[in-house]
């Protein structure tokens, strides 16, 4: 008898237990679901997981579908980050299909390759998803709205800012980064037609390569190698600048150079001289105005427009400090303290 009233307690214990557990297993989620909260999933899908401009984006969107869900008691924002390591359209397309099949509501992307993420932007609109672009565009696409710069002008800007620095003479070269990337070919054209103003000035060439530091500088060593009298590189990406390799293959002020993008840790190089010119983007925005807009759209019915320009900002020694807070604003934490005061 006192085993079997042993085993009954323990039983009781152990269904106690597992009440309690299935109580505490209970989150926010299935709490606003019994409340009639709407929840929206969005699927964001950048073009490299290593790349820090991305991170920044990720940053933003987390923030904001965070921001958006506590405002909104009957709306619950997940933000799915599903971005590959390194720079693959396929992959990224395999991604888009298999958030349609995991039930995203929605998708933001940034385009590594125009036609392939074409196909399956299309095909996730097909099948009832909601697709905005931001950083790089497929503009062929049924995707609803873009938000990014003006990479045509962006382009020009990097060459007139360049111009300016070699006193509109000598020897430049492009570094171009991918070139299935449909922002990049913009950037491109238009350092070259923005050049055609500039006849003292010859471009040796344009250098594409995967976008990584290592990759960038390599290709960047082999053509200073080629053109020993290099007077500038026109950057449309900021791929060697984000380490520390740049220092051993030139020095300060000696090769002029103007790049896009001036994160945290690209802000040594102006600091040092070693480039003049970034031309800074808000990439926290990149995710901040895309969830937003996806929101907008999707959530509020409101209408939207198609492209969204962002502002790009030159940064230089002179305004360094102005932007360094900013980007502390931002939420960027490892903004270096010594450019705060200045």
């Amino acid at each position: 008898m006192k085993e079997i009233k042993k085993i009954s307690a323990l039983f009781f214990i152990g269904l106690l237990f597992l009440l309690v557990s299935c109580e505490e297993g209970r989150n926010e989620s299935d709490d606003k679901k019994s409340a009639g909260v709407k929840s929206i999933t969005i699927t964001m899908i950048a073009k490299s997981s290593v790349n820090p401009i991305f991170l920044s984006a990720k940053t933003g969107a987390e923030k904001t579908a965070q921001t958006i869900s506590e405002k909104y008691s009957k709306l619950d924002v997940a933000l799915k980050w599903r971005t590959p390591n390194n720079e693959n359209a396929s992959e990224q397309a395999e991604i888009i299909r298999n958030a349609v099949k995991d039930g995203s509501n929605a998708i933001i992307v940034s385009c590594s390759d125009n036609d392939t993420l074409t196909q399956a932007i299309n095909y996730a609109v097909n099948n009832g998803v909601a697709v905005m672009t931001f950083d790089s565009d497929a503009p062929d696409s049924r995707r609803f709205a873009f938000y990014g710069p003006d990479d045509l002008e962006m382009g020009k800007k990097i060459m007139d800012e360049l111009a300016g620095l070699i006193d509109g003479k000598g020897k430049i070269a492009i570094l171009g980064g991918n070139q299935k990337a449909t922002n990049l070919k913009e950037r491109i054209e238009g350092v070259r037609r923005a050049a055609a103003d500039y006849p003292n000035i010859e471009i040796v060439g344009t250098y594409f390569h995967p976008e990584t530091e290592t990759d960038a500088i390599s290709v960047m060593l082999e053509t200073m190698k080629s053109n020993p009298d290099l007077k500038g590189w026109a950057m449309v990406g900021g791929w060697p600048l984000f380490g520390e390799k740049l220092k051993g293959i030139t020095k300060p002020g000696k090769i002029k150079i103007v790049a896009v993008d001036a994160l945290p840790i690209q802000l040594e190089y102006i600091e040092k001289n070693y480039v003049q010119v970034l031309l800074g983007q808000p990439t926290f925005r990149w995710g901040e105005v895309s969830v937003q807009t996806v929101i907008d759209k999707i959530y509020a019915n409101k209408k939207v427009d198609e492209i969204n320009r962002l502002k790009i900002i030159p940064v230089t020694v002179e305004n360094l400090g102005g932007w360094s807070r900013q980007l502390k604003a931002w939420g960027y934490k490892d903004v270096p303290e010594r450019y705060l005061g200045m």
